[in-house]
């Protein structure tokens, strides 16, 4: 396979986006068979996950964030713009341990917001920026590549950077959320100490996909970081 920069042979640079894919599919692959468990697992309250969310929020002090269901399979999450926590099927309606530590979680980012947590507002900042960059940093590199443009290459460059910027930011502040969640269901009494581990298990599970995700983004840069300085050396 031609390898820009390389000559005609066999580009050793894919392995890294393998190696990404291979993380970010196992990080999915443990998120969903955590997931799975603990999601027969009922929790003694019997709260729902929207009745969970509500109790939180609640002893947060947050009474003007509305909570409602989404369609699919973990598609939970929070839109400050809206001050809404959507929870998918899996979680709105239903008792499990899972359920219940996903719409804390969701609830956390609620409580992020509420006390203006600074991580969370720089990810609100960039996310037009990072989609920008994550559409069209890749065609406007091959461009340059193909051209021999050196500004395209680099703009390439600089816009998916903001992608993996995007990722750096999220991982604190999901971890972050989780961590008041984690404490919430504690000081609420919502879960026992027992069933706190097992809501942790799930949202460590969680945490695990941005990891890979944000690992993954840094080796697609470096692909690019060394595609380009391969064509110079040309």
């Amino acid at each position: 396979m031609f390898g820009y920069g390389y000559g005609w042979g066999f580009d050793w640079t894919y392995l890294l986006l393998v190696i990404g894919m291979l993380l970010s599919l196992g990080a999915s692959a443990k998120m969903k068979s955590t997931f799975s468990v603990y999601q027969r697992r009922r929790s003694a309250s019997g709260l729902t996950g929207a009745e969970t969310a509500r109790r939180i929020l609640n002893a947060a002090g947050i009474f003007d964030v509305q909570i409602v269901p989404i369609e699919g399979s973990l598609t939970d999450h929070y839109d400050p713009g809206k001050k809404v926590v959507r929870l998918s099927r899996d979680v709105y309606g239903q008792t499990s341990l899972a359920a219940v530590g996903v719409a804390a979680h969701e609830c956390g980012h609620a409580i992020q917001h509420a006390r203006n947590y600074a991580l969370l507002n720089l990810r609100s900042a960039i996310v037009p920026a990072a989609n920008i960059g994550a559409s069209i940093s890749w065609p406007l590199f091959i461009l340059g590549l193909l051209l021999s443009v050196e500004p395209l290459i680099t703009l390439g460059i600089l816009l998916f950077s903001l992608a993996v910027l995007f990722q750096l930011v999220t991982l604190p502040v999901e971890v972050n959320a989780s961590s008041r969640a984690l404490r919430m269901l504690e000081t609420t009494g919502i879960l026992s100490p027992d069933e706190n581990r097992g809501a942790r298990k799930v949202l460590t599970a969680a945490a695990l996909t941005y990891v890979a995700a944000l690992a993954s983004s840094i080796l697609q840069l470096l692909r690019l970081l060394i595609l380009a300085g391969g064509r110079r050396r040309d």
